[in-house]
């Protein structure tokens, strides 16, 4: 059976695309980690920050993919379109191809950024910039560990945030650095802006529609690969 590594930035990706995909939680992690039959999911944080660490207790794998939610850059992207890139561009400029999979079409870059962008304004110069259709935090550290590695890598990512608006930075704070929500973070955003939470349930309601396209993927994979 072919092995597929699939890597999200945070717990709520992690946790979603196991539920939707059917995926049991791993004995003994500390971190959330699932697997069944051809696919292993492991969260490694915002930014891949744990990455290394966490990536030295899966399966060796024939393919890894950067999994979870990104931003639209694009006007032309809805929430829940799904970005899969043939390349990742990294903040210093580092061009990273994907691996073409079969059934997978790719098109277009992402721009891999070092902070959540949180306006449209900040949105639509890096679009300018870098012609990218989208931006996440993940993918370019991801693609750099699977070419040090020898595994082939690929992107499969959902749009939770179009062109026209950011993620708020009282909302993105809320994450902590190893991938898990701050409920105390999250209380305090509310309770400081109450618009926080029309903005809260408008992004959680896109990324649960963003994940679902991604698990319908990473399920066609799995079964093509089995």
């Amino acid at each position: 059976m072919t092995r597929l590594a699939v890597l999200t930035a945070v717990e709520l990706e992690a946790t979603t695309l196991a539920r939707l995909l059917g995926l049991a939680r791993v004995p003994g992690a500390d971190w959330p980690h699932f697997s069944a039959g051809a696919l292993e999911l492991l969260c490694v944080g915002p930014r891949a920050r744990s990455l290394e660490p966490r990536a030295a207790r899966l399966t060796p794998p024939v393919l890894a993919i950067s999994a979870g939610v990104c931003g639209a850059l694009s006007p032309d992207l809805a929430e829940g379109a799904l970005v899969v890139p043939e390349a990742v561009l990294g903040p210093a400029g580092e061009r990273y191809p994907t691996a073409e999979v079969p059934g997978l079409a790719r098109a277009g870059t992402l721009a891999t950024v070092t902070a959540v962008v949180t306006t449209r304004a900040a949105k639509a110069r890096l679009w300018v910039e870098t012609a990218a259709l989208a931006c996440d935090m993940e993918s370019a550290t991801i693609l750099a560990w699977a070419r040090a590695h020898g595994v082939a890598a690929a992107v499969i990512r959902g749009v939770s945030d179009t062109a026209a608006r950011g993620v708020p930075e009282d909302l993105a704070a809320v994450v902590e650095p190893d991938g898990r929500v701050r409920t105390a973070r999250a209380v305090r955003a509310v309770l400081a802006r109450p618009r926080a939470i029309a903005d809260a349930m408008a992004l959680r309601s896109a990324t649960g529609a963003a994940l679902k396209a991604v698990a319908r993927e990473l399920a066609r994979i799995a079964r093509d690969r089995a």
